[in-house]
């Protein structure tokens, strides 16, 4: 059994495998106690001077997510906005924040963005750090932005 099958027979199980029960305790509290520095103050919230949409969910993998990103994106471009997709580039090779071609390789940016920018012509980033490759977005002429996958991040 590939590793891929087998984590995802876990992760849709009707409840988690006993071992799986410590660690999910230990990140719900560390994710809280995240959250809780956001809202307080001691963690800063970084802003880069647009709306951001997010699209995303608590699964994994198709679930739409894309599909919803490129329709969205249509839709402002067509009622005047200027968007930009961010995307994290995940299984690209790239390590800093880029906007991504068209014609760019998959395997430097990864598979996403690569489709986004071809199926949209609209300006796509990646990063690990959202922020870096927002800014790059921002830089591209882009007034809205839309986040693929990007609930994870709290900043």
């Amino acid at each position: 059994m590939s590793l891929q099958s087998w984590l995802n027979r876990v992760w849709y199980r009707r409840r988690p495998p006993p071992w799986l029960v410590p660690a999910s305790g230990l990140y719900a509290a560390v994710s809280a106690l995240r959250r809780a520095a956001y809202r307080r103050g001691w963690l800063a919230v970084q802003r880069v001077g647009c709306p951001v949409l997010v699209v995303g969910n608590l699964s994994v993998g198709g679930t739409g997510k894309t599909p919803l990103v490129i329709w969205l994106a249509a839709r402002l471009a067509a009622a005047g906005r200027r968007p930009g997709i961010l995307t994290r580039g995940y299984r690209g090779s790239a390590g800093a924040a880029r906007l991504v071609g068209a014609e760019d390789s998959a395997a430097l940016v990864g598979d996403e963005p690569v489709v986004l920018a071809r199926r949209t012509g609209l300006p796509v980033a990646i990063g690990r750090a959202r922020v870096e490759a927002a800014r790059l977005l921002i830089g591209a002429g882009c007034d809205v932005l839309v986040s693929d996958d990007g609930l994870q991040h709290y900043a």
